[in-house]
């Protein structure tokens, strides 16, 4: 019997719904992990037996694959094809454009030397131990060696270009990434990008101040020669300390801004043990800046005599604590090596409660006092809030600088007056009047204190030695 259109395309329906029902079923029956392997090795069934794969993960190790990084910045400038069914795209208030990157389980084409290249993002899902994403890279297995030499070579060559002409400083924290499991192995960091308009230009520092940091930063850009040299980490140390509301972060942002590098926040409250503390470290790039932010208050970490002498208490176990000595290990041990041109910034608003460990050349090799406010910062306060400068200053200026000289206040207790009002003579006004209540404010504790200890009877310790000294 002549077959007809109609039993055609009954068995076509027949065989198509077979094959949903059989996907359908794999779907709910099958775990994810198992789906993946299947897919894989069907993938490599109807694979030309000429055609070879490069499996490129986004890890390597606990550190970051630098080719993985490097594709994700390269492949979006690369003209979808037809065959590409979906994409991702994005754009947030700085782009001036929508930018795309590939979906899952999709193909783009590229060219090099007449070498034709294919490129799959996939991702394999896991709930236990989070998501594993990599690129799958196909060619003619006779352009291998081309491939590795020179293609690779070159779309690292190119996202280096690309980042640089398009170099969006990043905010990187681990607890902005959707991803982050406390039993994922491979901590990661989300990120948005570093809109803080700070620059030393707008930093309320003593002029002398700002221009020893540029300077040290300049210089510690340029010695990588010189560090290799002398058989140091290229990196560098700086400490922030001083009372809340001086402008440590703002100096951070004016850092990341002025060298473009990325800033990464490590919250050590969210870190569970030195273990997670260094897969966590080792997931940053080179060129960025490492802040942990009141390191005196955010986490109890542990003295270092105690957790080296835990032979006195054998029940107490550190394995599974995140101590000072592991933290000490990653800033100035073996594991400070693993990258290069990185700056890392304590800040505390105290520092004589940080352990001297801590301190010293080599870990915090700068150490910077954020102090109050000084009329120098003020004139720059001033300019930036009120367009006053100093060849044309404003005639309550010379009041507020007296003021301030004797006066415990903060640039950020400055700069909220200053905000009160465009009018200058107003936000001016209203500053002299803060000030002058602050000291009288201030002077009033005083003698409060000084009241107080004269009231305080005197200890026996005190007294033994009265009586020692009579004697």
């Amino acid at each position: 019997m002549p077959t007809t259109a109609s039993s055609l395309f009954s068995a076509y329906a027949s065989v198509a719904g077979s094959v949903m029902l059989v996907r359908s079923m794999a779907n709910d029956l099958l775990p994810p992990p198992l789906r993946s392997y299947i897919s894989s090795k069907l993938s490599y069934l109807f694979t030309p037996l000429s055609s070879i794969t490069l499996v490129i993960e986004e890890y390597s190790g606990a550190a970051c694959n630098q080719v993985y990084q490097a594709a994700e910045v390269y492949l979006p400038t690369i003209n979808i094809t037809p065959s590409t069914k979906s994409f991702r795209v994005r754009k947030t208030n700085r782009q001036r454009s929508i930018s795309r990157a590939m979906d899952k389980n999709q193909q783009v084409a590229d060219t090099f030397e007449n070498v034709n290249l294919t490129w799959q993002y996939t991702v394999t899902e896991n709930k236990k131990y989070g998501n594993t994403h990599q690129f799958e890279l196909s060619f003619h297995r006779k352009h291998r060696d081309k491939v590795i030499g020179s293609y690779l070579p070159y779309v690292l060559a190119r996202a280096d270009a690309i980042k640089e002409d398009e170099k969006v400083v990043k905010l990187y924290s681990s607890h902005l990434c959707s991803e982050y499991d406390r039993s994922y192995s491979k901590r990661k960091w989300g990120s948005v990008n570093l809109e803080h308009p700070s620059t030393f230009d707008t930093v309320a520092m003593e002029p002398e101040m700002k221009k020893m940091i540029v300077e040290d930063l300049d210089r510690f850009v340029r010695r990588k020669e010189f560090y290799k040299k002398v058989g140091k980490a290229w990196k560098r140390g700086y400490l922030l300390y001083g009372p809340p509301g001086t402008g440590k972060s703002s100096l951070i942002a004016a850092m990341a801004n002025y060298l473009r590098f990325d800033v990464y926040d490590l919250e050590l409250s969210g870190v569970q043990n030195n273990s997670d503390l260094r897969k966590l470290l080792l997931s940053t790039t080179n060129r960025s800046i490492l802040v942990i932010e009141d390191i005196d208050c955010t986490v109890d970490l542990q003295n270092r005599d105690n957790w080296e002498d835990k032979s006195q208490d054998p029940t107490r176990s550190t394995s599974n604590k995140l101590t000072l000595s592991g933290l000490l290990n990653f800033i100035d041990g073996l594991w400070s090596s693993c990258g290069d041109e990185r700056i890392i910034v304590f800040t505390t608003n105290h520092k004589d409660r940080l352990d001297p460990a801590l301190l010293r050349p080599g870990r915090m090799d700068v150490h910077i006092h954020m102090s109050y406010c000084t009329p120098s910062g003020f004139k720059v306060l001033a300019s930036n809030y009120l367009d006053i400068h100093e060849d044309n200053p404003h005639s309550l200026c010379g009041e507020v600088e007296g003021l301030i000289k004797s006066t415990e206040v903060t640039p950020a207790e400055v700069a909220e007056e200053l905000m009160k009002s465009d009018d200058a003579d107003v936000a001016l006004g209203g500053l002299v009047n803060f000030l002058k209540r602050k000291r009288i404010e201030s002077e009033k504790s005083k003698e409060e204190e000084e009241a107080r200890k004269a009231k305080r009877p005197k200890t026996d310790h005190n007294a033994s030695d009265e009586g020692e000294a009579v004697e």
